[in-house]
C-alpha cells in the first residue's frame, strides 16, 4: 500500500535492528504505553528482532481494555432498561461484565446498537423521542472529541433524549502511576501518537523531568516502533532522559487546539477506575456541571454499582508491566479471547488477546520475523 509498505519494510527494520544492538551495552525495560503498537509488536515479532537485553513491557494504552468492569456493570444495568436504546462501538458488545456481555443483552431482546461515531446517535434520537438513547462513551483523548462534541450538540441543539455513560481515561496519570508503583521496572517509554495526535506532549514534560525517564512519541508501524527504541536506547545509554518525537508526520508539541477546546468545553478532569489496576487519581474525564442532564450514570442511577475483578487474574501486573502474558496459569485455558477473565484479553489490542491471537503460546520465537 502506498505510503504504508515503507513504514513495513524488513529490511529496514533489519538495519534498525542492528543499530539498536550496538547501541545496548546494558540491559533496558521500555514499555510501550498503547495498544495499537502492542498489537504491531505481537503481529510482526518486533521484539524478536531485539538484543535479549532490550525487553518490551506492555503498558495500559488499550481502552477496550481498561474500561473497569464496574462501569461495565453499569452499561448492562442501563442497557437493560425497557426504555433504553443503548448505543456503543463494536468492540465493546463482548466484553464481559459480571453477567454476561451486551451480546447477550441484545438476544434477551435489549435494544443494542453498533454506531461508528457518537453523532450518530444524535439521529436516533431524534427519530425515537420516546426512547432514552444512550452512547458509552469510552477511551483515551483520542476519542474524547467526537464524544465531547456530539454532547454539545445535544446541548445547544435541545436534544433531552441522548446521554453518554463516560469513562474516558487519560495517558499521563497512568504512566505516574506506573513510575510510582511498588517494583516497577519500567525505564523508559514509547508514548502514544494517537493520543499525542490530539493534545500534543506537554503533558509528559513534566512526567520526564520528576521522574527522570525517557519517553519518545511513536507511531503504530513496525519501523515506527523500531525507530522509537532506538531512539529511546540512545537515550538511556547516554544517561539522558528527554522527550522526542519520533512520529513527526502526526504529531506536534502543540497537538490539536480545536479538539482540545471541545473537550475542555464539555469535560473535566476527574479520578477515574482502571480494569486491573483500580482508581488513579485525576486520570480521566467527566461531564462538566452544566451538562450532567446528559449523564446517564446519574439519571439512571447507578453510581452505586460496585463489581470486584476475577482474584485469578493477573491483567493488573501485565498492564504495569510486572509481568508477562504468559505468566498467567488462565491464560490460553481459562482464560481465552472467547471466555476472556480480565482486562488485557477482552479486545484485540488487549496484551494477552494479542499473544494468543498470534500463537505465542504455541510458536518459537525462530519462526517469527517482520513481514515485509
Amino acid at each position: 500500500m502506498k505510503y504504508l509498505d515503507e513504514y513495513r519494510d524488513s529490511q529496514v527494520a533489519g538495519k534498525i535492528a542492528n543499530e539498536i544492538r550496538r547501541a545496548a551495552t546494558r540491559k533496558w525495560v521500555l514499555m510501550e504505553v498503547c495498544g495499537g503498537q502492542t498489537h504491531s509488536i505481537v503481529k510482526y515479532g518486533l521484539d524478536y528482532l531485539l538484543p535479549e537485553n532490550i525487553e518490551l513491557v506492555h503498558g495500559p494504552g488499550c481502552p477496550v481494555c481498561v474500561t473497569s468492569l464496574e462501569m461495565i456493570d453499569k452499561a448492562h444495568a442501563i442497557a437493560r432498561r425497557p426504555n433504553v436504546i443503548f448505543c456503543s462501538f463494536g468492540d465493546m458488545l463482548r466484553v464481559p461484565g459480571s453477567d454476561g456481555d451486551l451480546f447477550k443483552i441484545k438476544a434477551e431482546g435489549g435494544a443494542v446498537r453498533i454506531v461508528y461515531s457518537p453523532l450518530d446517535c444524535l439521529k436516533i434520537a431524534r427519530q425515537n423521542p420516546d426512547k432514552q438513547v444512550v452512547f458509552f462513551a469510552i477511551g483515551f483523548e483520542t476519542t474524547a472529541p467526537a464524544n465531547s462534541m456530539a454532547v454539545w450538540q445535544a446541548h445547544v441543539q435541545g436534544i433531552r433524549n441522548f446521554s453518554v455513560l463516560v469513562s474516558h481515561v487519560l495517558v499521563p496519570p497512568a504512566i505516574m502511576g506506573i513510575l510510582q508503583s511498588p517494583g516497577n521496572r519500567v525505564q523508559a517509554f514509547l508514548g502514544p501518537g494517537h493520543v499525542c495526535a490530539v493534545v500534543g506532549w506537554t503533558e509528559y514534560e513534566p512526567i520526564v523531568d520528576q521522574f527522570r525517564v525517557p519517553i519518545v512519541i511513536t507511531g503504530f508501524e513496525p519501523i515506527d516502533i523500531l525507530q522509537g527504541v532506538l531512539l529511546t536506547v540512545r537515550q538511556l545509554e547516554q544517561g539522558r532522559a528527554d522527550l522526542e518525537n519520533a512520529y513527526a508526520r502526526a504529531v506536534r508539541r502543540e497537538g490539536n487546539s480545536e479538539a482540545q477546546a471541545m473537550i475542555h468545553r464539555v469535560f473535566e478532569v476527574c479520578d477515574r477506575g482502571w480494569r486491573g489496576i483500580g482508581t488513579i487519581p485525576q486520570s480521566g474525564y467527566q461531564l462538566r456541571e452544566e451538562f450532567r442532564e446528559h449523564d446517564a450514570e446519574r439519571l439512571f442511577h447507578v453510581e452505586g454499582i460496585r463489581t470486584e475483578e476475577p482474584s485469578i487474574c493477573i491483567s493488573g501486573q501485565v498492564l504495569k508491566g510486572l509481568a508477562k502474558p504468559t505468566d498467567c496459569s488462565a491464560f490460553g485455558s481459562r482464560c481465552t479471547p472467547e471466555t476472556p477473565l480480565g482486562a488485557t484479553m477482552v479486545s484485540a489490542e488487549g496484551a494477552c488477546a494479542a499473544y494468543y491471537n498470534y500463537g505465542r503460546h504455541l510458536i518459537s520465537a525462530d519462526s517469527l520475523a517482520v513481514h515485509g
